[in-house]
């Protein structure tokens, strides 16, 4: 309890500086600690952030303050990880592109640090899958996979039920990306990269899809990973337009959040009252991070 309070007392120190800039970025992991496959940040219960792909492909980094990361976990079979997501009881689920899986490692061997590598397992295969890019999930922990195929420009969506089951909601989409599920559970939202497009979904209780609707679509640049704030605002990594854009729940471009680098892959929130955004950053292998003001979006 007291390292959790220490680590928050850290974290909070070093946003308070950022709290009276909102939208300003910085790096919060500077240039080559990450390869280039850099993604899928998440941060815990205990406000430790997560990235894949730390010093070498098929790791996962833990990064416990600015500037400091250590190996969490090398991933075996030639695995590499993607997209990352926590459920409501903290186990970690890991988008495995190459192998098409959703891995599993349990809340119980992250929280002792130790062989946390021996402890990862395959939840979800499925052969048909092209690729598990990202992943959403719902506070009852059903899944979402986008699956992109980017040599043909197509992609799937697949949901994941609590025992790893499997099952093809859409096919023959565009490139499938980013995804997210709203604070409330009831809308699932999926973008497709070369399309440009966000496309939002009706969301049930048992993961049922319905009433796809377009949300936005942009008109240059590349969409990447995405996550909603506790308002349902959708935060898009705009891959080589070097910016997140927040978007409402109604489709309205709310703002544009400059960043350093050109090629954002992904976003999470964390931070004192979750209201700092990180950013995975493809090209430079680091980490930028900038405070979010819903007030200020309102403008």
């Amino acid at each position: 309890m007291k390292k959790i309070f220490a680590k928050l007392v850290l974290f909070s120190c070093c946003f308070s500086a950022f709290a009276q800039n909102p939208f300003q970025t910085s790096d919060w992991i500077t240039d080559g600690v990450f390869t280039q496959g850099v993604e899928g940040p998440a941060v815990d219960k205990a406000g430790n952030l997560y990235a894949v792909n730390y010093q070498q492909q098929g790791t996962i980094g833990k990064v416990i303050g600015k500037g400091q990361v250590q190996t969490l976990l090398t991933l075996d079979k030639g695995s590499i990880g993607n997209g990352i997501r926590f459920d409501a009881q903290g186990n970690m689920y890991i988008a495995d592109y190459v192998n098409h899986n959703v891995l599993k490692v349990p809340v119980t061997a992250l929280a002792s640090g130790k062989d946390v590598s021996t402890h990862v397992a395959v939840f979800a295969h499925n052969n048909d899958m092209n690729q598990p890019n990202d992943l959403a999930i719902m506070d009852n922990g059903i899944l979402f996979a986008s699956d992109p195929n980017w040599s043909n420009n197509t992609g799937k969506l697949w949901r994941i039920d609590t025992h790893g089951n499997t099952l093809l909601l859409e096919d023959e989409m565009g490139t499938t990306n980013g995804i997210a599920v709203s604070p409330n559970n009831k809308t699932l939202y999926v973008n497709e990269s070369v399309q440009r497009r966000v496309w939002r979904y009706d969301l049930d209780e048992k993961g049922n899809v319905s009433n796809k609707q377009l949300l936005i679509r942009f008109f240059d640049h590349g969409l990447d990973g995405m996550r909603t704030d506790e308002l349902g605002n959708l935060y898009i990594a705009r891959y080589g337009a070097g910016s997140v854009a927040i978007v409402s729940p109604n489709g309205k471009l709310l703002r544009e959040v400059k960043l350093t680098g050109k090629h954002p892959t992904n976003v999470a929130f964390g931070g004192a009252g979750g209201k700092t955004v990180f950013v995975t950053m493809q090209k430079r292998g680091a980490i930028e991070m900038f405070r979010t003001n819903i007030d200020l979006m309102q403008r």
